[in-house]
């Protein structure tokens, strides 16, 4: 039987982001993917023109069904909404029995916000601290710390601060900036800098869906946490290297392409 995984996040009709770019990348890791809707848009590689979250009910009734017939192996979160999906969420997961990966999603590539502003402090004190692992960009990790992060010591300091808010480690993605690509992940005490090459490229929608989808596949075949994440940088970074050009604005990463090496430093 195929390793089981699920996400619970917003639906992206392109296929470039979402529930959609993560059943992809599930399924390029091998493993078998499961979805519950969160919310719904109204988007394309130009821009995002309407944005409609779904009851909290719903949602969680979604998780339950899943969870009374194929339980998931590894799950993660995406686009959550409201502070009523995100607090029946943190609720539901004292019952899990697998880990979590929470992607802090709140802005569209093009700056339509995905979750209220609530539903962000709700996120930081209830549903953080059941994560195994949080994975921000640097400006979703200045909401969750509340600290402007501008060089890679920055990104550290608040990969540690995300850990001190309860979750079990943290991986800050530093896309946003300028040259070289250099993500930070922390655990255990323990500090590692990952680099990657950077593409000048448009085509880069929904690189973080991607990436917590093929840790949270990863973490599913049994691979530890600090391994998952460097295979999924490195297929990050192919997938953005080999996009298919798809659309007029900022078109998806290729979700079929294979990982190549990239280099970690351990602090």
């Amino acid at each position: 039987m195929p390793a089981v995984v699920l996400s619970i996040a917003g639906s992206d009709p392109i296929g470039g982001a979402g529930i959609q770019a993560d059943l992809k990348t599930f399924h390029q890791f091998g493993v078998y993917g499961e979805a519950v809707v969160t919310l719904v848009t109204v988007q394309n590689t130009q821009r995002v023109s309407r944005v409609e979250v779904l009851s909290a009910d719903l949602v969680i009734q979604q998780i339950q069904a899943v969870l009374q017939d194929i339980p998931p192996a590894a799950a993660k979160t995406g686009a959550l909404g409201s502070v009523e999906i995100v607090e029946a969420i943190a609720s539901l997961t004292t019952s899990f029995t697998f880990p979590l990966i929470v992607d802090p999603v709140m802005f569209s590539k093009h700056g339509a916000r995905l979750i209220s502003p609530e539903a962000e402090q709700s996120m930081k004190e209830k549903l953080l601290p059941r994560a195994f692992l949080v994975t921000p960009n640097i400006p979703e990790a200045e909401a969750l710390t509340g600290t402007p992060i501008r060089t890679v010591e920055d990104m550290a300091k608040a990969a540690r601060q995300l850990v001190d808010l309860g979750c079990q480690a943290a991986l800050v993605k530093g896309g946003h900036f300028e040259g070289p690509p250099v993500d930070v992940f922390y655990a255990s005490g323990a500090l590692k800098t990952l680099e990657g090459v950077r593409i000048h490229t448009a085509h880069t929608h929904g690189t973080g869906c991607a990436c917590s989808a093929a840790i949270t596949a990863l973490l599913a075949l049994g691979k530890p946490l600090d391994e998952a994440v460097l295979l999924a940088k490195q297929f990050i970074q192919a997938a953005i290297e080999t996009a298919p050009g798809l659309g007029a604005g900022r078109g998806p990463i290729n979700h079929f392409a294979r990982a190549r090496p990239t280099h970690a430093v351990e602090e």
